[in-house]
């Protein structure tokens, strides 16, 4: 079978940000014309604008944060294609937070031990698959207890805005700052009995949240320098405030 080496500065222009001429960093693609940034570029850039960076199309008149979602299949090639891309990354996320005295957040410790399984996967250092399979079942109890309680946390109000709707019973929760609106949806939809999620809009300052925004996103870009818990609204698709 026939294989062909590229070089990857022939496709350096396809993974790579149009903002900061760097390679993607947490890859995040506009929904409308599906071209793709780091998401800190994107962010910043569409504080000000509301067109994309490469095509100028519009992505939403006031909105357009709400039109772009996390590209992970994009950012896994990334991360493939650029040696040692992810692990210069992941370093420099770990250094900030023990920078500023901060405990570093459950998922990057995953994405370090998941890396460093990589490697000594890679230099032949890994364990016969007996004693690992054993391992795996020792530890198998408490990873299914975890339920994601090792991720960074954010506390969270749920408030209801519609007379159409009852409020939660209980609206305080906490939960992994990887969770996402949608996820939030879903809950809600369950609690209220709600025929579908669909039917909800989850709201912060009065702005509709894109589903696939995560928490953590919602607060850096929301509640940046608001006290916990994070206060978001739900209601009805379409109901007036």
């Amino acid at each position: 079978m026939l294989t062909r080496k590229i070089k990857l500065c022939h496709i350096n222009a396809h993974i790579t940000c149009r903002l900061c001429e760097g390679y993607l960093i947490d890859a995040t693609t506009v929904t409308e014309c599906l071209h793709t940034f780091c998401r800190s570029c994107l962010v910043k850039y569409l504080e000000e604008n509301n067109t994309c960076p490469t095509c100028r199309i519009v992505i939403h008149q006031s909105h357009p944060l709400q039109y772009i979602g996390h590209d992970r299949t994009m950012q896994d090639i990334v991360y493939k294609l650029v040696p040692g891309l992810q692990e210069a990354e992941i370093k420099k996320q770990r250094d900030f937070y023990q920078k500023l005295g901060m405990e570093v957040p459950g998922d990057i410790k995953g994405e370090l031990c998941n890396m460093k399984t990589h490697l000594d996967q890679r230099n032949g250092e890994t364990k016969s698959e007996e004693t690992a399979n054993k391992e795996a079942g020792e530890e198998k109890p408490e990873e299914d207890n975890d339920y994601h309680r090792s991720d960074e946390q954010v506390s969270i109000c749920l408030e209801c805005n519609s007379s159409k709707l009852r409020g939660l019973k209980r609206k305080w929760i906490r939960c992994s700052a990887q969770a996402t609106v949608l996820h939030l949806k879903k809950f809600i939809a369950k609690k209220l009995n709600l025929t579908s999620f669909n039917e909800l809009d989850i709201l912060c300052n009065e702005e509709i949240l894109g589903k696939d925004h995560t928490l953590k996103f919602v607060v850096v870009t929301r509640w940046r320098f608001k006290k916990s818990p994070l206060l978001l609204h739900y209601r009805p698709k379409m109901d007036l405030l």
